[in-house]
């Protein structure tokens, strides 16, 4: 299983970007730099558990529902990129609303793999 400290961390980052990334929603903006930085080191903090995950998976562990927990991590992987890339598309507050919905999913996300690493469904 992954370091359990790092999903904590991610969480608490998830939680944190998507409180930030409300802000200019509710005033009416679209993101700027400090948003960005937010949002690439959850990226960043996401990474170093996708790395984890595979590193255990290469060392021979196997998680309950092995196809379902691979699935979860390539979208946990891939969820902070892609509101990245639709907020860029969205220079508006629904880009930033974009960014705190992604930031949101984060969390889920890594609930759900760690519910799946443990054998929960």
């Amino acid at each position: 299983m992954p370091p359990h400290w790092l999903g904590t961390a991610v969480t608490i980052a998830g939680l944190l970007v998507a409180v930030w990334c409300l802000v200019p929603v509710l005033r009416d903006r679209a993101v700027d730099a400090s948003h960005w930085a937010a949002l690439g080191i959850l990226q960043a903090l996401v990474t170093a558990e996708v790395v984890a995950a595979i590193v255990h998976l290469a060392r021979g562990a196997h998680p309950h529902q092995y196809v379902t927990f691979i699935g979860y991590v390539v979208a946990l992987f891939l969820v902070p990129p892609l509101a990245m890339l639709l907020a860029r598309l969205e220079p508006t507050r629904w880009g930033a609303l974009i960014v705190t919905v992604g930031a949101v999913v984060v969390p889920v996300l890594i609930l759900r793999v760690n519910q799946l690493w443990s054998g929960g469904a």
